[in-house]
């Protein structure tokens, strides 16, 4: 059962949609589930200033990628790198387990953005690491 955080973000998806010569472009997906995210970012003086998203998934995956996007705009790079797959389960008020790798791919989305943006500017962001091709990802697993 979905939390009604959860189907407000499915119905009323917040920043859908996609930045033109966006600051870094992150796409994701999980070949066993079909989901498909990609995140926009326009970052300007290490702040994010709009983000959007586009997604092809469930319920679920709609409304983790909507929230990621929530929960990041407005911040620094370095705020965005502490929004994990549990922050955004948690501003969800939960997901159920067979949909927690939704939130995964929100947070991988919104890496993988981050890394576009830093690969583009030639520049270094602490604790970031390379995205898996976009190809080798596969449905993980956690324990909560």
């Amino acid at each position: 059962m979905y939390t009604k955080k959860v189907m407000d973000h499915f119905q009323n998806p917040r920043n859908m949609g996609e930045i033109e010569g966006a600051s870094g472009v992150g796409t994701v997906g999980n070949a066993k589930c079909g989901d498909i995210m990609r995140i926009y970012l326009d970052i300007e003086d290490e702040i994010i200033k709009d983000v959007k998203f586009k997604t092809f998934g469930c319920g679920a995956a709609v409304a983790t990628s909507s929230m990621a996007t929530e929960l990041v705009k407005g911040k620094t790079v370095k705020e965005a790198m502490e929004v994990t797959n549990k922050a955004v389960m948690e501003a969800l008020d939960g997901l159920p387990r067979a949909k927690v790798h939704c939130s995964l791919l929100a947070e991988e989305a919104l890496q993988a953005a981050l890394w576009d943006y830093a690969k583009k500017n030639g520049i270094v962001i602490e604790g970031l690491v390379e995205p898996k091709p976009f190809e080798e990802h596969e449905e993980e697993e956690e324990e909560f």
